[in-house]
């Protein structure tokens, strides 16, 4: 049996963290490890658990998920952890204002309460990958959310990171930023999966980024997302 995916699940509503824990544990490849009602607790037990993945509230009496988030996230990054946990934040609005926080936080995921449980484990699974998440019916609303909030802070240099970048992976992050799959990126640039997929691990490295998500506020930050028209 493969290893399970150790969670955390983080929330100050009991009956909501008892409902999450029902839908995950019935799963044979996800384990629950711990339960924490805020932020400063939740930061201290996913340093004793080592877990995978954080389902963490945005909302919460007093320190909040985007706190909490950049304080697991800082202090995996001073441990040096090859896989820091991955953290997906979950919100009760579409297209929380906090969400571009979230992301910039280093959150790799963004989902509604009332997702449906299909859409919760796929996210826990596929933020467990390496890849990130957020609700469909906020992406395309993100994406002009990150243009417009960005557009009057656009450098008048080119972002050094941007330069490392090949012209064909310039071209896949411009898709990226356009909200593309890598199937949608595979068919409009005719590169197989397996060599978009390539292309996007190696963007993300140069930019030094987590995911996609972060990937998409760079490049609408440095401007590139602009040529993507």
């Amino acid at each position: 049996m493969a290893e399970q995916i150790r969670v955390v699940l983080v929330d100050d509503q009991q009956l909501v963290r008892a409902g999450l824990a029902m839908v995950i544990s019935a799963q044979p490849d996800m384990v629950i490890v711990g339960q924490a009602s805020e932020g400063a607790e939740a930061v201290a037990l996913v340093e004793r658990t080592g877990c995978d993945v954080v389902l963490m509230d945005v909302r919460m009496p007093g320190m909040d998920g985007l706190e909490a988030t950049r304080r697991i996230l800082a202090a995996a990054d001073l441990a040096g952890l090859e896989q820091p946990p991955r953290i997906v934040m979950l919100t009760t609005y579409d297209l929380d204002e906090y969400l571009l926080t979230a992301i910039r936080s280093g959150a790799s995921g963004f989902l509604l309460k009332n997702s449906p449980p299909q859409d919760l484990l796929g996210a826990i699974r596929t933020v467990h990958t390496g890849d990130a998440v957020i609700a469909p019916s906020a992406t395309r609303r993100l994406l002009a959310h990150v243009a417009t909030t960005t557009e009057s802070l656009l450098p008048e240099a080119e972002d050094p990171r941007i330069g490392t970048l090949t012209e064909r992976e310039r071209e896949v992050l411009e898709l990226i930023a356009r909200g593309l799959s890598n199937a949608e990126i595979s068919a409009s640039l005719y590169l197989s999966e397996t060599t978009v997929k390539t292309h996007v691990r190696r963007v993300l490295a140069k930019l030094g980024v987590r995911d996609r998500v972060q990937a998409v506020v760079v490049a609408y930050e440095c401007g590139v997302a602009g040529a993507a028209g």
